[in-house]
This record gives structure tokens, sequence and C-alpha cells, in this order.
């Protein structure tokens, strides 16, 4: 399937429109979230990398262009028009892993108008789920102390390939692992699996199922001990650890987490076993780690599925494609709760001592100067080599260490943001 079609209704007849009255100007759109949801203190911009492979594999098909021409709206002229479409913009963002807060350009897109109204559909799809994806998984990593968390959402994602992007915004933000084995294959992240019910219950008991487990794979002895009674099955454990059966870790998926991991840690504890790790994957999100781990229960790892992978607690972005440049000349909306800012920016950014003071977000002009915002297609090409995903964990990495502490909390916290409105016509400066 191409991407061609991946759009609305409206974003062609708008293109069709702006050609037949001579609307072919250079427009510039910018990618920016209003306000943050009242869960999010700040968010992690992600998707960059998507959109720019998309963007290169924009191409209306035959098969397109005969859909298109069947629904009666479409003129032979732009039809033509699209059967010759290439991206040709210059696209500016801020680098996937970055810090961002409201008001602030995630991605602008810069070209003639008709070419780049068609691509809101497609480039807020991709920015806004892969940031939304980041800025959750940034929140579970916040409050994990240094345990490990798993990505385990693959199977209560809204689709496939929804799934695999969220695998790779959670690895950005620290997450050690996923379940998801098309996530690992394409972008390197470590695979992670252990057993499910099903396996315990096909056999006779669960000392049968562990056997037969560690006899197929002796080097992945992560045992599921919950499918009828954790304390009972935590003897078992025991016995076949200390018969020499290699186990790793147990993991438990009901019931009441506090209770049963202090009373399993402190079992295998008094029995000399205390190498065994402890891995949660029941409802898990940033709320029960927060309180788990502050009231000290001994969890070593975590599995995070649909509180993860559906944002539950926001899960939506006030994300919004505008228009905010024509010909050099200012556009902006002043609607009530929905003004706009005009005008390409770039975002400077102010520390003290090494830590986030404050936000500039000020007027751009020719590649946007020092900031944030860098160039990453000109003319429809690459500038530089996108980063592996190891370079954008790092970026993440730098970023959060210089975030201030209290934005690190689930309590919510402001930063200030202040947007230049004006700039000096000499300097191109606000």
């Amino acid at each position: 399937m191409g991407t061609a079609l991946l759009t609305d209704l409206y974003e062609l007849t708008m293109a069709q429109s702006y050609l037949g009255h001579g609307k072919t100007g250079t427009a510039v759109f910018s990618i920016f979230c209003r306000t943050l949801p009242g869960e999010r203190n700040f968010l992690v911009a992600c998707g960059l990398e998507t959109l720019i492979r998309k963007l290169g594999e924009f191409r209306f098909t035959d098969a397109d262009i005969a859909y298109l021409d069947s629904l009666g709206i479409f003129s032979s002229d732009f039809l033509s028009y699209l059967r010759r479409y290439r991206f040709t913009g210059n696209l500016y963002a801020v680098p996937e892993g970055t810090i961002v807060f409201q008001n602030e350009p995630l991605v602008q897109i810069e070209g003639l108008l008709p070419d780049i109204q068609m691509l809101e559909t497609l480039a807020l799809n991709c920015i806004h789920f892969e940031t939304l994806s980041a800025s959750k998984a940034a929140r579970i990593t916040g409050v994990s102390r240094g345990k490990s968390i798993v990505d385990f959402g693959f199977r209560r994602s809204h689709m496939p390939e929804a799934g695999i992007a969220a695998a790779r915004a959670a690895y950005i933000t620290g997450f050690s692992g996923t379940s998801n084995l098309e996530a690992g294959r394409l972008y390197g992240i470590p695979v992670v699996g252990t057993m499910a019910h099903s396996y315990i219950m096909l056999f006779a008991d669960e000392e049968t199922a562990f056997r037969a487990y560690s006899a197929s794979f002796p080097d992945r002895g992560l045992f599921l001990i919950d499918t009828y009674d954790a304390r009972t099955c935590t003897d078992t454990i025991i016995r076949l650890a200390k018969e020499g059966i290699p186990v790793t870790g147990v993991r438990i998926d009901s019931g009441d987490i506090l209770e049963q991991a202090a009373t399993i840690r402190k079992r295998l504890d008094a029995t000399g076993l205390s190498g065994i790790r402890i891995f949660v994957s029941n409802g898990v999100d940033e709320y029960s780690i927060d309180r788990w781990l502050a009231a000290g229960v001994p969890i070593d790892s975590f599995g995070v599925g649909t509180h993860f992978i559906t944002s539950s607690d926001a899960p939506f972005l006030d994300m919004i494609y505008k228009l905010v440049e024509y010909e050099g000349e200012p556009r902006s909306k002043s609607s009530p709760g929905k003004a706009t800012f005009p005008y390409r920016r770039q975002i400077q950014r102010h520390y003290a001592g090494g830590i986030m003071e404050h936000d500039e977000v000020v007027i751009a002009s020719g590649d946007g100067g020092q900031g944030l915002v860098k160039v990453y297609l000109r003319k429809g090409k690459t500038v530089e080599p996108l980063p592996a995903l190891a370079g954008i964990r790092a970026t993440y990495e730098s970023g959060i260490a210089q975030l201030p502490d209290h934005l690190k909390t689930l309590a919510k916290g402001e930063y200030p943001v202040i947007v230049h409105q004006k700039r000096d016509l000499e300097t191109g400066m606000p």
C-alpha cells in the first residue's frame, strides 16, 4: 500500500482549489501542541524518522488516481498534478528524543502550498502517535528507580504498525526490551518473553510445566507462578532451584502485588535464593510502579502492556498542523482557545547550572539559526543521515538529565515557554 491516500478528503479538495486560484506560493505548516494534558509535564519528540520515510514514499499510484477519479470530485488537471507529485520541500524539526513543551514546533514543513497541505493528516499521524507513546514511556521509566521496564503491549495496540512504532518509542525513552519480534528485527531492540498461563495449564501441574520449559530453554528460566496460587508455586520454584533447575526469575501477573512480592522475596531469600528476580506484569503503569516502589515492594522488573500502549491516562495530545506563513507573510488563528503563532520558529533553551530554566520560541530566519530546531530535508532530500536508535536514546537521556526534578514526578508541574510575536526586520530575530 502506498502512502498518498493516507489522508483526509478535504486535504485534496483544498489543494485542487489552491491550484485553481493560483495559490501556489511557498508556505510553512507547523506541528505543535497548544497545551499539554494535565497528566504530562513534558513531551518527548518522536516519529520523525517514520515521517521522513513516508514522505519519500508519497506517491499516487494508477490505482489511487483511478479511485479518486471515480469519486467525481476532482478535475483531470488536478489528477495529472497528483500523478507527478513528489515531495520537494524542506523539513525542519527538533531531533527525536528531545524534551519539548507547549507551543514548541516539533516539525515544520515548507514548500508549495498545495504540495504540503496534502501532508497534514500523514504528518500528524506519525508525529502525534509516536510522541504520545514516547511521552507515556518516559513517565514510566521516570519513576522506575532504575528497575528494568519491558514493553508487553503489542497485543493491545490499536493496529500492528502502532505496536511496532510504540516499541521503538519506548526503547528511545529507556525501556530495556520488547516482546514484539518485528520491532526487534527492524530496530535491534532486545526481545523478551516468558510463557503464558496456557502453557502451565496444558501440563498436569506447574512443576511438570517448568521442567518441560527448562528442558526446551535451559537459559530462559523465568517462570510464571500465579496460574493457580503463587505462594504454593513458590515452594515448587524453591525445590526446582535447589535441585539445579536454572531459575532466573519468577513472574507475577495477578492478585495483590504488594503482598505477594514481599512474601515471595522473603521466602526466596530465606532459602538462599536471593538471586532469583521478581518480575511483575499485572496492569502495570507509572502510577502502580511509583506506588509499589515507594512502599519498598521488592520488584526487580516490570512488564507494561495495555496502559502503556494505549497511553490510557492521556490517550491523545492537543497536537495540530497549522499554516504559519505564506509567501513570507504571517498566518495565524485568533479564535478563542485556539490561537496560533505566525512564522517558522526556532526554540532557544536556557539553562541554569546545567538544568533547563525556560525556553523561548523565536522567529526563524534562513535555516533557523542556533537552537533545538534543525533542518532535515532540503528540496525533498535528507541533509545528512538520520541518527541510529542508540543516538536518539542518548539524546533523550541527555535531555532528561537536564530536566528540572519537579517535572520528573507524577505531580503536575509547569515549565516556562515564552513565545515571541514580533521580529526585528533587520536581524530577523524577535
